[in-house]
């Protein structure tokens, strides 16, 4: 880790700071060996994501789709939390107020012990019927070929995650917003600062006066607007900044 250079006035910041929001995109999950979307060779240059990520496309041929998401679940659950996830579980003990706003699906955050976690683009890992929205009643799914039946209506059981034409969940998008004006430290990791709303709370932030922090290893198209720049994969420099806070 002496290769990677935190700038001394990052640390001074993080040091005197009551709250740090952190946006976490598909980078973080990448380090645990979870493909990407947005990359060149990434998920969405091998299919349509309208074929495979809207309504529109599970209505379609729900059994593909079904499966995927299947596929998709336990590609998570084989995948382990990484030096990014874990560090920043531990950061989260060492100011009041800690939150993480993630666009990822995977509950990696969660599995590394991180507690105020908020799942902008939904989860892997819950389910809901794609008639009437009741949530599934059972813990899990059975069948990974096809969909289950809604006990309510009869319905077709779908992931719980944000599809194209979709809006995010009300609570959880209130609640970032709230955050970014508030926050003293905002930290944006692994993600490309393409997709909205995720892409605007760091302006948001940094309007309300908070001190703004990119951790990418390839620059995006916002790097100009951050206080700090990181040019590091998240569990290559995350770890040395926790190492640097617990030594004040």
């Amino acid at each position: 880790m002496q290769n990677f250079h935190v700038p001394e006035g990052l640390i001074s910041s993080l040091r005197s700071a009551k709250k740090v929001m952190v946006i976490t995109g598909a980078g973080a999950s990448k380090e645990s060996g979870l493909g990407t979307f947005r990359d060149e060779d990434g998920e969405w240059s091998r299919m349509n994501p309208m074929d495979m990520a809207s309504p529109n496309g599970f209505s379609k041929n729900p059994t593909l789709v079904w499966k995927w998401y299947r596929h998709r679940r336990q590609e998570a659950l084989n995948a382990l939390p990484n030096l990014g996830h874990t560090s920043l579980a531990t950061m989260e003990k060492l100011f009041d107020t800690f939150e993480i706003f993630t666009q990822n699906v995977d509950g990696l955050h969660q599995r590394a012990s991180s507690k105020s976690v908020y799942e902008l683009h939904g989860s892997l890992h819950s389910y809901h019927c794609f008639d009437c929205s009741q949530p599934f009643e059972n813990i899990e799914p059975i069948n990974d070929e096809t969909p289950e039946l809604c006990t309510h209506c009869g319905g077709l059981i779908r992931p719980s995650v944000v599809w194209f034409t979709e809006s995010l969940p009300v609570d959880v998008l209130a609640k970032a917003e709230v955050a970014a004006k508030e926050c003293d430290i905002f930290m944006s990791i692994g993600t490309s600062s393409e997709v909205f709303p995720a892409n605007t709370f760091g302006t948001i932030a940094s309007h309300y006066g908070a001190v703004t922090i990119e951790i990418n290893p390839h620059p995006t198209i916002q790097s100009d607007l951050f206080t700090y720049r990181l040019p590091y994969a998240s569990g290559q420099i995350l770890p040395l900044i926790v190492q640097q806070l617990q030594e004040k």
